[in-house]
């Protein structure tokens, strides 16, 4: 066979080490735990990453995809957390990252009908790895709906609503949460939850048990804060609330960042 050149290895005289170089958008078959279902089948977007030292012109891209493809057509999160560790044996790296993106679905029922409905959420996993250590976040995006606290007390008859979106960021003491109670946690924290098929017998009871629980952008933070901190397993969460206000040209946002 033909030696080929491998200009990868190759020095580079600039002297500057890359952060992270790698591979984005990358789509994945892969298998997620579900609590309710043993596993649910799912396509996620890859990003892989590893430092690269200065004294290297570039990293073998190709690597990236090879290790994702040695663990055959699927992924389990055992072996999504065993990736980076892959990645800086093979790249001869001193610090390697995974995300993964995947839409995760949940069949939930209507309040009141009980009318059956599939909602979807977007998932976020996060790895970064040394080969000392590995550190591991969850990302759930939640829609929810909020009502405004304000527009409620001043109004003679009715109050705005919007629909909004819940980023909560986790990190676990121990054992992982369910995707399932991340979600559930954050959507006990808002007005009213938000679902895919809704009659009139429903639409009528989110519409008032929104009426009946208003929160601000702020109040929703420190609602999925508050039980993020009574919540056992968590030892960091980042929550972010952003509303997709009905009756001003922008958005309300709030955010709280916290170890435990």
């Amino acid at each position: 066979m033909e030696t080929l050149t491998d200009i990868q290895n190759q020095p580079d005289s600039r002297n500057l080490a890359i952060d992270r170089v790698g591979v984005k958008q990358l789509r994945y078959p892969v298998q997620i735990r579900d609590k309710e279902n043993a596993v649910q089948s799912t396509v996620a977007t890859f990003s892989m990453a590893v430092d690269l030292p200065k004294e290297y012109k570039g990293t073998h891209m190709s690597r990236f995809v090879e290790v994702l493809n040695s663990h055959g057509p699927v992924l389990d999160v055992h072996s999504i957390s065993n990736l980076p560790k892959e990645l800086l044996e093979r790249l001869q790296a001193k610090r390697a990252h995974v995300e993964l993106r995947f839409p995760f679905f949940l069949n939930k029922p209507a309040p009141v009908t009980e009318k059956a409905g599939m909602m979807d959420y977007e998932v976020i996993f996060d790895i970064d790895s040394s080969k000392e250590e590995t550190e591991f976040t969850v990302t759930v995006l939640v829609p929810v709906t909020t009502l405004c606290p304000c527009s409620k007390a001043i109004s003679e008859y009715g109050a705005h609503n919007q629909r909004g979106v819940v980023t909560f960021a986790v990190k676990f003491a121990g054992e992982p949460i369910w995707l399932e109670d991340l979600i559930r946690l954050v959507e006990t924290c808002a007005s009213a939850e938000l679902y895919s098929v809704l009659k009139r017998p429903d639409e009528k009871y989110v519409t008032e048990q929104a009426y009946d629980n208003p929160v601000f952008v702020e109040d929703l933070v420190r609602n999925v804060a508050a039980a993020s901190e009574a919540q056992e397993g968590i030892a960091w969460y980042r929550v972010e609330a952003e509303n997709f206000e009905s009756i001003h040209n922008h958005n309300a946002y709030a955010v709280i960042e916290k170890a435990l």
